[in-house]
């Protein structure tokens, strides 16, 4: 049977809200130590990853990435013990859902006409 397809957005309150595409940027700033690659892979501007990352900055009030100014060296991002938490907390919660909701989509699909 299909794994249940949803889009989960928490609205954490009324000015914080942690969706599938803020969850998927620290994942792959995670997997690529980059906060411009994980943009690119998401076919996303770096400065709209930017703003992402700022506006959870700003709701969690402390870093969720951290950075190295690129230049001769590299740069680079990875997430900060805050933002692992952030995004595993995400992840079990997009897993309970899907969990909560399989039998009912199962359902639904059954009464599809195709």
């Amino acid at each position: 049977m299909p794994k249940p397809t949803f889009h989960l957005r928490v609205l954490i309150d009324e000015k914080a809200a942690l969706g599938p595409g803020k969850a998927d940027l620290l994942e792959g700033i995670r997997d690529t130590g980059s906060i411009s690659a994980a943009g690119r892979r998401m076919r996303m501007s770096y400065r709209r990853a930017w703003q992402l990352i700022d506006a959870l900055n700003t709701d969690f009030g402390a870093p969720v990435v951290d950075t190295a100014t690129g230049g001769k060296g590299g740069g680079g991002a990875q997430l900060t013990p805050l933002g692992e938490e952030v995004l595993s907390r995400y992840r079990r919660i997009e897993a309970a859902c899907a969990q909560a909701i399989a039998a009912d989509v199962a359902a639904l699909r059954k009464r599809l006409v195709r």
